[in-house]
């Protein structure tokens, strides 16, 4: 487990390109995972599994980045 945990904060730039890239694509008109997080904000009324499995392939990005920041900080004040 502390392997996985490594590898993830070791790989910080890419996390970064992916959550600025697939994170974050289709752009036009607004962010799709902004647009999805919006819709479950607003009570996810009429979400279908498909739109379920599209918020979390387009967040996974974000929780990786935001694990290996988390991991480097805490390395950091230790």
């Amino acid at each position: 487990m502390q392997q996985v945990l490594n590898r993830i904060e070791e790989n910080t730039r890419i996390w970064v390109m992916i959550s600025l890239t697939l994170g974050l694509a289709p752009f036009i008109p607004e962010p799709h995972i902004w647009g999805k997080l919006k819709w479950i904000a607003g009570g996810a009324v009429g979400m279908q599994p498909l739109d379920w499995f599209d918020t979390v392939f387009h967040g996974w990005p974000w929780l990786l980045l935001l694990l290996s920041l988390t991991l480097k900080l805490k390395k950091q004040v230790a």
